[in-house]
């Protein structure tokens, strides 16, 4: 169409909907958001600004791994809109779906409350994360283009990098 933006006509509604529930989509390792289009809409005017991902919880204790209190913590991240499938509860880490900002950075992690005043840090792992600015946790640009090691005229050192290949 311009500006990036590529329509893509489909005559099953079933395919669109699997491919919209199969986010992120990513061309050579960046990022391709998608947005449905109505014929009333105004290209222009459509808002590329949201994406889908698994993302995993972990660090979190035994007592907490449930999907109810995972859909509280990840709430934070984005809007929750699916539980995992998976039965029982348990294993090394939860995960749930989450509708993710990408205007914003990713979110490494939070800290919990455990009650009488403790608190205990979870960290959060995306799946089928495409590239991410490791600078400044941005998904709509990478390493090489960020403002803040362009403006640091190289005087930031890799060990500065806030986010990694481990998010």
């Amino acid at each position: 169409m311009d500006n990036h933006i590529v329509l893509f006509i489909f005559d099953n509604k079933h395919e669109v909907e699997t491919i919209l529930e199969n986010e992120p989509w990513s061309f050579d390792k960046h990022l391709t958001v998608l947005q449905r289009y109505d014929k009333d809409t105004v290209v222009e005017e459509l808002q590329f600004n949201h994406t889908s991902f698994w993302v995993q919880v972990h660090d979190i204790l035994v007592r907490f791994m449930n999907q109810k209190v995972v859909a509280g913590i990840c709430s934070q991240v984005g809007t929750v809109i699916k539980k995992s499938k998976t039965k029982g509860e348990g294993g090394s880490f939860m995960r749930i779906r989450v509708r993710v900002d990408i205007t914003i950075p990713l979110s490494q992690g939070r800290m919990v409350s455990l009650g009488q005043g403790n608190e205990s840090w979870v960290s959060f792992k995306y799946e089928r994360l495409p590239n991410i600015c490791y600078w400044c946790g941005y998904l709509n640009h990478d390493d090489r283009d960020c403002e803040t090691q362009l403006e640091s005229e190289g005087s930031l050192k890799v060990e500065d990098q806030q986010f990694g290949s481990w998010l």
